[in-house]
């Protein structure tokens, strides 16, 4: 680099975040950012850096897809023998940062998690492409495998025994997860690094949700 990191800086101005321009709901907010992401034109608007950690407090990161934000939760889909599920299955806890670099902005999602139903994991695994759903039953994710060759012999025995045409149904070992938030931060940045920072967290006394302006 013809710089030194240390000297790569942006002064960020593209907006501004009061508690008077949030939604009523962390969810309603978040689909409401994720939707002007994608007006915007951001590549894979609904994509967010999940961090997990197993029992040795070992975390790792990763990017995955967020396919659905209500009330309940932010939900997304994985391989169950992969490393992130493994982790989610000991600690049960999760965090998640929809980076919008574009925009100068960011939302974090902070909570417990919770696997998916039956139900609901065949409900949106009917609506994925069909080398995707092939793509499912052929990686044993996170495992060590020999060479790109190999893994594409594993998709090409899936593909000869699921010949076109016929149905493909969810593997045992794949389905989503449900990230359920206690804390949902909204961080837009600002001028002279004064950023905003507006944060919904669940009060466990009364029950409800309050909003925190915390600082930069």
């Amino acid at each position: 680099m013809n710089a030194p990191i240390a000297d790569l800086r942006v002064d960020y101005r593209a907006g501004e975040l009061d508690v008077n321009d949030l939604a009523s709901t962390w969810h309603e907010q978040l689909v409401g950012w994720l939707e002007e992401a994608r007006e915007a034109g951001v590549p894979d608007p609904n994509a967010m850096v999940l961090a997990t950690s197993d029992e040795d407090h070992r975390v790792t990161t990763r990017t995955v897809l967020a396919k659905d934000v209500d009330a309940a939760g932010v939900t997304f889909f994985t391989n169950y023998t992969s490393e992130k599920s493994h982790q989610l299955r000991q600690t049960r806890q999760a965090s998640v940062t929809f980076p919008w670099y574009a925009q100068q902005r960011q939302a974090t999602v902070i909570g417990t998690v919770e696997l998916l139903g039956k139900e609901e994991t065949a409900e949106y695994w009917r609506g994925r492409p069909r080398t995707s759903q092939l793509g499912a039953w052929a990686s044993p994710q996170s495992a060590v495998v020999r060479d790109r060759t190999a893994l594409e012999g594993l998709f090409a025995n899936v593909e000869a025994r699921f010949p076109e045409g016929e149905e493909i149904p969810p593997p045992p070992h794949w389905g989503g997860w449900r990230l359920m938030p206690t804390h949902v931060e909204f961080w837009q940045g600002r001028t002279s690094r004064l950023h905003d920072r507006l944060r919904f967290r669940f009060d466990e006394r009364s029950g409800g949700w309050v909003v925190e302006r915390l600082a930069p």
